[in-house]
């Protein structure tokens, strides 16, 4: 039987969209701590990240926030026909953000955000049943985001800029559900792509009504992301085969949507120290319906093999709700929970984005230190429903009348993060 490995690079790039199979998020202390919220308030520089248009409207003519936040995410997988499970053993995530927002004068400010919204390190037990789909992930990306904002009267206000994404990854599975050499070692490839940058843009606008009022829209573009020429290393290649040019390290050119999404949201202050706050983010999934995988030609391969791998990922929303209460002159608390939809359609669940819809309840508070400086903490737990999902598309050989390969499952995960931050307002 002939080894069939398209589906190689693809489960490699489409982890860039979660943060190791999780999405969390972690963009702001402040807003993670309420429900990550933010979309309407004018706290602090946050709003470069949760809405520009906001800059014009802090208090403070130079605002600068940042934060790292260690995230600790485990999923444990279970098959009861064959009584075979599993367990991610992942190293701790350290998402970290750096905001400036700066007023040249009382309608225009300049923002800056530098942020790390996927970032992760996903491990699964070596040889584990799910091995020919994944074996571990490495994903670090930062997002490098220059904003301008223009507050055209008390009660209007728009913010535009670019984004810049710079990211890497690393991937590793085995070949397939056997094949291993003389001393049992399975079969694996490594495929690697670092320093891919993409160019997207956002934009806010932010109204005002009332002095207790205030309605946010954001709107991130669609970032289209180019791997070329990207590095794909096998290992464990049984002697017989070494010189088989389906085994021959190469090198793949890969092609990753990442979706555009729109956040709508209101800020009610109830009284001069108590805020309520509502975001809807409705992400639009359905541009990752597949994703097309080509291994070049090298010296030992003359041909081009493309893949196409289906994803049919569906548009999906994350509903936000959050609370702050100031207490004294120099405490505020926060609490706060969402609830996200999986964009993942019946069928098609991959061991590196095992997650269905997950709860996220949150808390934090802030403590102003001295004048002009604040520690904000955050804490959020993120539970997944467990569920029964399989990934139908797998196939381990070349012969078109042979059914793809089902590998399903029970899958639970849950995601615990722990923030800090320091905001300076001068």
């Amino acid at each position: 039987m002939k080894i069939k490995i398209l589906m190689i690079a693809s489960i490699c790039i489409s982890t860039t969209t979660f943060a190791g199979g999780y999405r969390v998020a972690t963009q702001g202390q402040n807003a993670l701590s309420m429900g990550h919220t933010g979309v309407a308030m004018t706290d602090n520089s946050e709003v470069v990240f949760f809405n520009p248009a906001g800059m014009s409207s802090l208090k403070s003519d130079t605002d600068i926030s940042v934060g790292i936040t260690l995230i600790d995410g485990n999923t444990k997988y279970q098959d009861s026909i064959s009584n075979t499970s599993a367990e991610t053993d992942n190293p701790i995530g350290t998402p970290f953000n750096l905001y400036l927002a700066k007023k040249f004068d009382e309608k225009a400010s300049f923002g800056f955000g530098m942020y790390t919204p996927y970032g992760n390190t996903v491990e699964w037990e070596k040889d584990w049943a799910g091995s020919h789909l994944v074996n571990n992930i490495k994903l670090q990306s930062i997002y490098f985001q220059p904003t301008l904002s223009y507050k055209f009267n008390d009660m209007f206000s728009i913010g535009i800029g670019p984004t810049y994404t710079l990211g890497s990854v690393k991937f590793n599975r085995n070949l397939n559900t056997f094949l291993a050499n003389a001393n049992g070692e399975r079969a694996n490839v490594t495929v690697e792509a670092s320093n891919i940058g993409a160019w997207g843009y956002n934009v806010g606008f932010l109204v005002q009504p009332t002095n207790k009022l205030s309605i946010g829209i954001s709107y991130r573009s669609q970032v289209d992301m180019e791997a070329r020429g990207e590095s794909a290393d096998f290992a464990n290649i049984p002697e017989s085969l070494q010189t088989v040019s389906t085994f021959l390290d190469t090198t793949f050119d890969a092609d990753l949507v990442l979706p555009a999404e729109l956040t709508v949201g209101i800020a009610i202050n109830l009284s001069s120290a108590t805020t309520l706050a509502f975001d809807v983010n409705r992400t639009f999934w359905s541009a990752y319906k597949n994703l097309n995988i080509s291994f070049n030609p090298t010296t030992h391969r003359d041909t081009t093999v493309l893949a196409l791998n289906p994803r049919n990922y569906n548009d999906v929303n994350i509903y936000r709700v959050g609370l702050q209460q100031k207490i004294g002159n120099s405490l505020t608390i926060r609490g706060g929970g969402y609830y996200d939809d999986s964009p993942i359609s019946p069928g098609y669940y991959t061991p590196e984005t095992a997650r269905n819809d997950s709860i996220g309840l949150t808390a934090g508070a802030s403590y102003q230190a001295s004048k002009r400086i604040y520690i904000d903490f955050s804490l959020l737990f993120l539970m997944f429903k467990e569920f029964n999902g399989s990934y139908a598309f797998y196939d381990d050989d070349n012969d078109p009348d042979t059914p793809p390969i089902s590998f399903s499952g029970s899958y639970i995960s849950s995601v615990m993060a722990g923030g800090i931050g320091l905001n300076y307002k001068y």
